[in-house]
C-alpha cells in the first residue's frame, strides 16, 4: 500500500525532543510509557515529587487525544475534575484570558457559542485549540524537569520487557535504547508495556452474564430507517452483494461476549477562516462505493445540515472546531477497530492510514459528490484544515482516536455496578462521571434483510469512585507497574472512564503511588489510598458519594433493559407525579419520535423541572440550574436554541430529554 506523509506519526522511530537533564545509564526512578494526557500528568507529577523520570512516546508528538484534536473535553460533572487535570484546564483558561491569544475572534465573541466551553466560576477553559494543549503540556513537562523521548517504540517481541521476579527491570526500544526503572507506568492507549510485562488483559466485550451487567456484550440496535437504508449494492437485490462495511449476518445474541471494540476516528480540527485554511483533498484510493450507505443516510435526512448531523462542528477558539462523529453514518470507521490492540506496528500503520483515507474520503465525498444535496456540499466546503495546526503531521491530527483497546484484568474490575453506584468501593481514588458511552462496533443485515447497527450506547451516570486496585496488576504478575489508561474495567464501565480528564487524574495518582512505593519499599499494591486521595484532592469528593438506593438501582436496571418508548412513558408519568409537568400535557401522551414539538412546551418542561428545587424565570436559567446539579450535565446548545416560542424540537430528542430528566 502506498504510504502518504500522513503515515509518519506511527512509522517514525527517531528520538526527537528531550527536555530536562538526563539520568545516567538510562536508569530512572519512574519510566512512563505513553505521552498521552494521562502519561504527561504522570510524568509531571513524578518530576514534581523529585523523582527522576523518563517519558517515552512511540510517536513524534506528545499529548495523545488532548493535543490531538479532542478539544471539546468530555467532562460529565465539572466539579469532579481536580489535581493536575484541573491545573491543565486552568492554564488553558489563563492562556485564553490574554487578548493576544485571540487572532480570528475575541473571547467575548467566542464564549456564547457553547455553554460548556468556559467555566469562569471554576477558572477553567474546557475547549481549546490543539496547539494550545501541546504548548501547555510541553511547558508543564519542562517545568517539572521531565526527560522526554519521542519516536521510541518498545520491542514487543520476547525480551523487550525484562523482569526480575515480579518486577520489571528494563524496557528495550527498537532504536536500541534501554530504559531501566524502579517503577513503570503504562499510560499508552494500547497497553503494550502492560502486555509485554505478562499482565493479564482482555480485548473486546465481556458477556453480560460474566459480571451480571446489562450493557455489556453485543447490542443489536434498531433498524436503520427501513427500506430507504437498503444494505445491498443494488437496492432490493441481495445477489448484487452487500455494501462495504456491512456484515452478512447478525452477531451473537444480545449480551454475548466477542472481540469487537467501539469504532475509532480522528477528532477533526477544522476552520472556516480562509486565510488559515487548507482544503481536504481526495484520497488517492478513494472509492465512492464506501460512501454509498452514507449517501442513502443523507437522502433520508436531506433537510439536515452539517453540525446538526453528518459531523459535529463543536466550536473551538479562533474559529476552529472539534468535529467528531455525529449520526449513524459519519466519521467513525465502524468495524475497523477490533484488530488494532494486538496488531503489529506495521499493521497498525496500515490501519492508521485506512482511517485517514476513510475520514478524508468522507469529507471529500460530502463536499464534492454531486449526488450530495447542494446545501451540504456548500457547508462542508466552507471548512478546511487549519494551517496553524499539526504542521509536522501534514496538518492532519497525529493521534487516532483509539477509544478502547486492551483492558487490564486485575484484582478488581470496574463494572456497570460501580458506574450505577449499586456497588461502592472503599479504595476509590478519583471520581469518574461521564456516561457509559460506546460508539458503534458493527453493522449487519438481520434475518429480514434489514440494515441494523450494533454496539452503540450512552447511559447517564452520577459521579462514582474508581478503585485503586483497577490501576495496579495482580501483585504476582507485576509489583512495580501502574496502568492508568488501559485499566481494569469491563467494556461498559470503560466507556465511562475513558475520558481525558479522568486519565489525567489517574495518571497523577499513579505517579504519586509509584513515588510512595519507591520511598517505602512496598509493592504498588500495598500503597495506602488515603495518601493518594489527599494528594490528588479527592478526599472530600469521595466522602460525599452515597450508594444508589434499592429503588434507584431497580429503576436504572429497568431503564437499561426497556425500549425508548417504554422508558419515555415511564419518565412522563414520573415527571407528572413530581410536579415538573403542569397544565396541558396531552401532547406528551401522543408524542412520537417523528413528531415536531412546539419549543414553548419544551421550555415549560425544562422550567418546571428546574423549579422543583429553586424557581427559575426562563429556559436559560433552567438549563443552567439543571446542568449545575448534574440533572442535565451536558445541556446542549440545541435546547437553548429550540426550546422557545416560535421554534420546534424533534420528538425523538424530546423523548430522550424526558428520560434524562426523570
Amino acid at each position: 500500500m502506498k504510504k502518504s506523509p500522513l503515515a509518519l506519526p506511527l512509522l517514525v522511530s527517531l528520538s526527537l525532543t528531550a527536555l530536562g537533564p538526563a539520568a545516567e545509564n538510562g536508569q530512572y526512578d519512574i519510566v512512563v510509557y505513553g505521552a498521552t494526557g494521562g502519561g504527561v500528568a504522570a510524568a509531571v507529577e513524578a518530576g514534581r515529587l523529585g523523582k527522576s523520570v523518563a517519558l517515552v512516546e512511540p510517536q513524534k508528538f506528545i499529548g495523545g487525544m488532548t493535543a490531538g484534536g479532542l478539544g471539546a473535553t468530555d467532562i460529565g460533572s465539572k466539579t469532579t475534575v481536580v489535581g493536575l487535570a484541573k491545573e491543565f484546564y486552568h492554564r488553558v483558561w489563563k492562556h485564553y484570558n490574554k487578548p493576544e491569544s485571540w487572532k480570528y475572534e475575541t473571547r467575548e465573541e467566542y464564549k456564547p457559542k457553547h455553554h460548556d466551553a468556559i467555566s469562569d466560576n471554576l477558572e477553567v477553559h474546557w475547549f481549546f485549540e490543539p496547539k494550545v494543549a501541546d504548548q501547555i503540556l510541553t511547558e508543564m513537562l519542562s517545568e517539572a524537569g521531565v526527560k522526554v523521548f519521542t519516536g521510541e517504540r518498545m520491542v514487543r517481541a520476547a525480551g523487550g520487557v525484562k523482569k526480575e521476579g515480579n518486577r520489571i527491570s528494563t524496557v528495550t526500544m527498537e532504536s536500541g535504547k534501554i530504559f531501566g526503572g524502579k517503577m513503570f507506568i503504562d499510560a499508552s492507549y494500547e497497553g503494550d508495556l502492560m502486555a509485554g510485562a505478562g499482565v493479564s488483559y482482555f480485548v473486546g466485550r465481556e458477556a453480560n452474564s460474566e459480571h451480571n451487567e446489562t450493557l455489556n456484550g453485543t447490542r443489536a440496535l434498531r433498524v436503520y430507517a427501513g427500506k430507504e437504508m437498503d444494505p445491498y449494492k443494488v437496492p432490493g437485490d441481495p445477489a448484487s452483494g452487500l455494501l462495504p462495511g456491512i456484515e452478512p449476518k447478525p452477531p451473537e445474541p444480545d449480551g454475548s461476549a466477542d472481540k469487537r471494540v467501539q469504532a475509532y476516528t480522528f477528532r477533526m480540527c477544522l476552520t472556516d477562516v480562509k486565510e488559515n485554511q487548507l482544503p481536504i483533498t481526495k484520497p488517492e484510493n478513494y472509492d465512492p462505493l464506501v460512501f454509498e450507505p452514507h449517501l442513502r443516510w443523507i437522502n433520508v435526512n436531506a433537510k439536515e445540515k452539517p453540525g446538526k448531523l453528518f459531523y459535529k462542528l463543536t466550536p473551538m477558539p479562533n474559529r476552529k472546531t472539534d468535529s467528531n462523529n455525529h449520526g449513524l453514518f459519519s466519521t467513525d470507521y465502524v468495524g475497523k477497530s477490533a484488530e488494532w490492540a494486538e496488531a503489529s506496528y506495521e499493521r497498525r500503520a496500515e490501519l492508521w492510514q485506512e482511517h485517514v483515507d476513510y475520514v478524508r474520503g468522507y469529507f471529500w465525498f460530502l463536499g464534492n459528490d454531486p449526488r450530495v444535496p447542494e446545501h451540504i456540499r456548500t457547508e462542508t466546503l466552507r471548512w478546511g484544515l487549519p494551517k496553524d495546526e499539526f504542521a509536522e503531521a501534514g496538518h492532519w491530527p497525529f493521534q487516532l482516536y483509539v477509544r478502547e483497546a486492551r483492558r487490564m484484568k486485575s484484582a478488581y474490575i470496574v463494572t456497570e455496578h460501580d458506574c450505577r453506584r449499586t456497588r461502592l468501593v472503599d479504595d476509590g481514588i478519583i471520581l469518574a462521571s461521564y456516561g457509559m458511552d460506546s460508539h458503534s462496533t458493527s453493522r449487519f443485515v438481520d434475518e429480514a434483510g434489514q440494515l441494523r447497527g450494533e454496539g452503540g450506547m450512552l447511559v447517564r451516570v452520577r459521579p462514582y469512585p474508581v478503585s485503586y486496585r483497577s490501576i495496579v496488576p495482580v501483585e504476582k504478575e507485576c509489583a512495580n507497574l501502574l496502568v492508568p489508561v488501559c485499566l481494569s474495567a469491563t467494556h461498559a464501565a470503560y466507556g465511562s472512564i475513558r475520558m481525558e480528564p479522568v486519565f489525567m487524574m489517574l495518571g497523577q495518582a499513579s505517579a504519586y503511588a509509584a513515588a510512595q512505593s519507591i520511598d517505602t519499599g512496598k509493592p504498588v499494591q500495598a500503597v495506602p489510598v488515603d495518601g493518594i486521595r489527599k494528594h490528588v484532592g479527592t478526599t472530600e469528593l469521595l466522602a460525599g458519594v452515597k450508594p444508589a438506593s434499592a429503588d434507584e438501582a431497580a429503576a436504572e436496571k429497568k431503564s437499561a433493559a426497556s425500549s425508548t418508548a417504554d422508558r419515555f412513558k415511564s419518565a412522563v408519568a414520573s415527571l407528572k407525579k413530581e410536579g415538573a409537568l403542569k397544565g396541558d400535557t396531552a401532547w406528551l401522551d401522543t408524542l412520537k419520535s417523528e413528531t415536531m414539538v412546539d419549543g414553548a412546551k419544551v421550555a415549560e418542561l425544562l422550567i418546571g423541572k428546574a423549579s422543583l428545587k429553586k424557581p427559575v424565570k426562563d429556559v436559560d436559567a433552567a438549563l443552567d440550574a439543571l446542568a449545575a446539579d448534574d440533572t442535565l450535565p451536558d445541556a446542549k446548545k440545541y435546547w437553548r436554541e429550540n426550546a422557545r416560542a416560535g421554534k420546534t424540537c424533534k420528538g425523538s430528542l424530546v423523548m430522550q430529554l424526558c428520560i434524562r430528566l426523570e
